[in-house]
């Protein structure tokens, strides 16, 4: 306060008496106190200790004065703020005749002149004061806002690092907020406060919560002033009050209906705790009373913390994940042990049962189209290393076996690929046989690489605002974009509520224009898939590449929830589109709202690939050292065939490939469509066969047929099997026909080859977590054992990250 402000308060409250205050030496002490006041620091606008203890000194003076005067017609007794923490000034007493009200806004006014602030454009109209008389108003100077920061704290004064806060309104006193406002639980906003000379920043706290909005309180800090000259505070205001961002907060503007949205580090909650996310027995759990746990039944405990926990749990395992595995709980320590239901999932999966056993003689033929997804593998890796139960439903073999090379040999002549099988033991049943299919994809050197038109469809919608989402799904962006040439294109159409263009087809070599709009990109609002893949589609149309590579790379969760979103529609969009020639990668990522069947569905049906990435590993070997394989494809509607003797085949059974299965009248239709083959990519699949003698107990029963043919004769001598395979070359839609015959073997386990030792493993393990009915032997410690001995060259090391998470696995079970 200026000293002319303070001048001009003495000289108003001294007209108020009838007698002029005196008492010995009055005019000295106040002379010097004037002189101390006017000794203020120019360049530094700081408050200097002793200007406080002088204020007070000097009004304690002069009050004590007009004390004495004991006029009865008039009394003033003002109160001043003390130092003592949080106690109210009794403004009542101030208020309570109109003279002093009206020298009180005059001072006021008069400061607000001397010294602007920033008003709001409505006006600066604060709070309304009610006194038994009607409505008597304070006009109070807003806190100024700078723009971007939430700004609720009052004004501070700081003081040689003591810092005081300046009381707030009576409780007394009243004030109208509207009734359609709605209750906000909690809000803690941190702002800085003055920077003295040499020392660090203060800080300050100031919490508004419904209770402090809506209950009269003794003392409280309130919140900005209402910019409106009404005398309501509105929901409008509050949310105008709260938009903003500083450091690890974020304040988003309340949709109808709705309040704020909070994001405090990357936490969307108003109510937010410090507690850590408890997965006990592969479950997760908000909270969990762990003393109710008997030590004796802990197996094992882990803690994630940090990035390790925000990896795999998004922002639920923000404050720590508890990984807790017992020797089995029942179902009253399941009760005690935790005070919530478990956290729910939403996780979508298809239900399917699995291929049965097929009579060799009654049915010889078995129809498939091929698969090069790998997106259960790594989502089943990322099940087990949460310690969650394993869905068996997301659980697909045929997946799980097509995660790893095999070392097959390249094609000869102009074949676009190799065809490969091994006939040994089943390592699960001696009394059964398997039969391995391989083929191997020709590879190209990088620069007789055909240009590419890509068109980055990505998920900005708020299911996509967790940590192993959006921010993963960036960096794995810029993997891929490393493997672009400057004749390569890429534009990005993104969708929320709804679908937009971010970037229009540019060439690769401008990486810092793409990689920035990349970087822009932000999550918020519901998901209008089908109205992105509309578009997606459409820019991918109209700079479509003749005998290029096209292709369209989604991005999600696969949560969609506006628009066309149910799976049936989506599947008649994605077979429409893929008449273009535009092919389709599906790229999952996150959990707990995952939709695996809907981005696999969208994948088979849209000409495509599709993997999870739930990791930055993963990333790195799909869209880094996979690139080519993942992104060119170099045969399109693969269909393999096989014809069993039953001469040697009693019965057969496809392992996994259920909802890849064809009628047998579809191999040679070209209208019918089947999987696509990238280069230099592995397709594998397994037969489990029933040699014709053996007694096992999953054989089907033989039907004798009169009319058919079925007795095979010796001119087809050691012939196991006939496979054919019928495929087109990527811009052809006219099939191409491959036929090799396989011989019968008497070969022993001990002799297969490596891969088809590794590969037996991984159908073995995929059998064990889908609980197949057709193995007996779940031996965890075999499967490793086979896995071990069929490792062989580990290159990348992922056949040892197999035989890993098969431990990992056993130490859940």
């Amino acid at each position: 306060m200026e000293n002319q402000d303070i001048d001009k308060m003495f000289s108003e409250a001294g007209k108020s008496a009838e007698e002029t205050p005196t008492f010995p030496n009055f005019e000295k002490v106040w002379q010097n106190v004037e002189n101390k006041l006017d000794k203020k620091e120019q360049k530094k606008r700081i408050i200097p200790l002793w200007l406080p203890y002088g204020m007070v000194a000097g009004l304690a003076l002069t009050f004590g004065v007009l004390y004495f005067v004991n006029d009865k017609d008039t009394k003033i007794e003002p109160q001043i703020a003390s130092n003592d923490y949080g106690k109210p000034v009794n403004q009542n007493k101030i208020l309570e005749t109109p003279e002093n009200v009206e020298n009180i806004n005059r001072t006021f006014k008069e400061n607000l002149k001397s010294n602007p602030v920033n008003t709001s454009e409505n006006g600066k109209e604060i709070f309304a004061h009610h006194d038994a008389e009607g409505q008597k108003e304070i006009s109070l100077p807003p806190i100024p806002r700078s723009e971007g920061i939430a700004s609720i704290s009052p004004p501070q004064i700081v003081v040689n690092e003591v810092r005081e806060e300046i009381s707030g309104p009576p409780a007394e006193s009243n004030y109208i907020y509207s009734e359609k406002s709605q209750d906000i639980e909690g809000v803690v906003v941190t702002a800085m406060g003055i920077k003295r000379e040499q020392k660090s920043l203060g800080y300050s706290s100031t919490v508004v919560n419904k209770n402090s909005m809506n209950k009269k309180e003794k003392s409280y800090s309130p919140p900005a002033p209402p910019p409106a000259t009404g005398k309501v505070m509105t929901q409008a205001y509050v949310d105008q009050v709260l938009n903003g961002r500083v450091a690890g907060l974020q304040i988003a503007p309340a949709n109808p209906g709705n309040s704020p949205q909070l994001m405090i580090r990357g936490i969307a909650s108003l109510t937010s705790n410090n507690q850590p996310l408890y997965v006990i027995d592969g479950i997760p759990y908000q909270t969990a009373n762990l003393e109710n746990i008997n030590p004796k039944k802990i197996k094992d405990v882990q803690i994630l913390k940090d990035a390790a926990a925000i990896s795999l749990y998004g922002t639920r395992g923000s404050n720590g994940v508890i990984i807790i595995k017992t020797k089995g709980l029942s179902k009253d320590e399941i009760k005690y042990l935790n005070n919530s239901q478990p956290v729910q999932n939403q996780e979508s999966y298809d239900e399917w049962k699995e291929n049965q056993f097929e009579s060799a003689k009654a049915n010889p033929l078995s129809t498939f189209s091929i698969d090069i997804d790998n997106a259960s593998y790594s989502n089943v890796r990322r099940m087990i290393n949460n310690g969650q139960k394993v869905d068996k439903n997301a659980v697909r073999i045929e997946e799980m076996i097509n995660y790893f090379k095999y070392d097959y040999p390249q094609p000869q002549s102009n074949q676009p690929f190799s065809i490969n099988t091994e006939y040994n033991d089943s390592p699960w049943n001696p009394k059964h046989k398997l039969l391995k299919i391989g083929l191997q994809g020709k590879t190209v050197n990088d620069k007789e690489l055909p240009a590419s038109n890509l068109v980055f469809l990505i998920d900005v919608s708020g299911s996509m605002n967790e940590q192993n989402k959006l921010p993963l799904l960036k960096t794995s962006f810029k993997i891929l974009l490393d493997k672009l040439r400057p004749q390569d294109k890429v534009a990005i159409v993104t969708y929320a509520g709804s679908a937009g263009v971010v970037l229009e087809p540019t060439s690769a070599k401008n990486k810092e224009e793409i990689l920035t709009a990349l970087e822009n990109l932000s999550a918020g609002g519901s998901t209008a898939g089908g109205q992105g893949i509309e578009l997606a589609y459409k820019l991918a149309q109209e700079n479509l590449v003749k005998k290029g590579n096209n292709r369209v790379i989604l991005a999600t969760d696969g949560d969609f929830n506006v628009g066309v979103s149910d799976n049936s529609e989506l599947q008649k969009l994605i077979e429409e589109k893929r008449k273009s020639g535009i092919y389709l990668t599906c790229l999952g990522f996150g959990m707990g709202n995952y939709k695996d069947n809907r981005l696999e569905m969208l994948a088979d049906k849209g000409n495509g690939n599709y993997a999870y990435i739930d990791n930055m590993q993963e990333s790195n070997k799909f869209l880094g050292k996979e690139f080519a394989g993942s992104m060119y494809a170099i045969a399109k509607d693969v269909k393999i065939q096989i014809e069993f003797n039953p001469k040697f085949v009693k019965s057969y059974r496809l392992i996994g490939y259920e909802n890849r299965k064809l009628k047998n009248e579809d191999f040679k239709n070209d209208k019918i469509d089947a999987g696509e083959l990238g280069i230099g990519h592995t397709v594998t699949a397994i037969y489990e066969v029933i040699p014709v003698g053996s007694d096992s107990e999953f054989s089907p029963q033989d039907v004798d047929l009169k009319y058919s043919k079925t007795d095979s004769k010796n001119e087809f001598g050691d012939e196991l099997a006939t496979v054919k395979f019928r495929y087109k070359n990527p811009d052809e839609d006219v099939s191409k026909e491959l036929i090799q015959t396989i011989k019968d073997s008497k070969n022993q386990l001990n002799n297969a080859s490596p891969d088809f030792k590794f590969a037996s493993s991984v159908a073995w393990f995929g059998l064990v977590l889908r609980q197949s009915e057709f193995i007996k032997d779940k031996d965890l410690d075999k499967i490793i054992n086979l896995s071990r001995q069929g490792k062989s060259n580990d290159e990348n090391g992922y056949r040892s990250e197999f035989i890993r998470l098969i431990e990992s696995y056993k130490q859940i079970k």
